[in-house]
């Protein structure tokens, strides 16, 4: 009896603890959505209320009328999408290689992949934006996927998931006559499915919210993502308009709160699973 009130007390407790830990996650989301529904003079109000006198969607309005969302929406998504694929596309051969193949140098082939996590990003912008600046690709989707085409992040998810499947599997493969290629996409991509989700989550909300980088290569607006668009709306008039400011955000993340949707009982298996 005591041993099972404890548990029930533990159960609580924890339960406790996640609730109010998803509460701070959430708070500042909700408060972006409040906010993004009331008119300026509220939000400049003091004290300030929690809650809009009356729901207001002028702001949603302004933001489609000032900006082509439909435009940059379809920009971010296509952009993170296609480095998200060649992500996926290209971590798992290599994964597989440093997992499952037996050549000279793979211990530093491994060791190299994992020095890449240790370097910031931006340390190579300079260099990468004088070659693509050379190359004439400025302004272009290539430009905006292909310098974040290969994740080293995905190499090491991928080789680290590859090392639970039973190399019995890829012997019988090969045995019935499967070539390299079907073993890693038609054998174990299917079987790396949480992990690659898990991958192709992290990184579609990483470049999806990706301002820096497409600001330095982007003027045209054809090429021009939506976080940018976001930012521009600050500047709009004579001061910043943060209910607007506000419903653009809401707006910008509605395509990442649908792939956690979709994607989020494959990031769980991920998560507390190896495979």
């Amino acid at each position: 009896m005591i041993g099972e009130r404890g548990a029930g007390a533990a159960h609580v407790v924890r339960s406790g603890v996640l609730v109010a830990v998803a509460l701070l996650w959430l708070g500042p989301y909700a408060w972006m959505t409040v906010t993004s529904l009331k008119t300026l003079p509220e939000i400049m109000r003091a004290p300030a209320y929690p809650l809009p006198q009356a729901v207001q969607l002028g702001a949603y309005r302004e933001v489609l009328e000032v900006v082509p969302v439909g435009r940059y929406l379809l920009n971010s998504v296509v952009m993170a999408v296609a480095i998200a694929g060649l992500q996926i596309a290209l971590a798992l051969p290599a994964g597989y290689a440093l997992a499952k193949l037996r050549f000279a140098g793979r211990g530093v082939a491994f060791g190299l992949v994992l020095a890449c996590l240790l370097i910031p990003a931006q340390v190579t912008f300079v260099p990468v934006f004088t070659l693509l600046g050379a190359a004439g690709l400025v302004n272009t989707f290539a430009a905006l996927i292909l310098p974040f085409g290969v994740s080293a992040l995905g190499t090491f998810l991928v080789r680290q998931a590859l090392l639970s499947v039973p190399d019995e599997i890829i012997e019988a493969a090969r045995m019935d006559g499967a070539g390299e290629l079907r073993i890693i996409y038609g054998i174990l991509g299917p079987m790396l499915r949480p992990t690659l989700a898990a991958l192709f989550l992290f990184s579609f909300v990483f470049h999806y919210n990706d301002y820096f980088w497409p600001l330095v290569m982007t003027t045209d607006d054809a090429v021009r993502t939506l976080p940018l668009a976001v930012a521009l709306l600050r500047e709009q008039g004579t001061g910043v308009r943060w209910h607007v400011v506000m419903a653009g955000n809401v707006i910008l993340s509605l395509p990442v709160l649908a792939l956690f949707a979709v994607a989020q009982r494959h990031l769980l298996r991920a998560v507390t699973a190896r495979v």
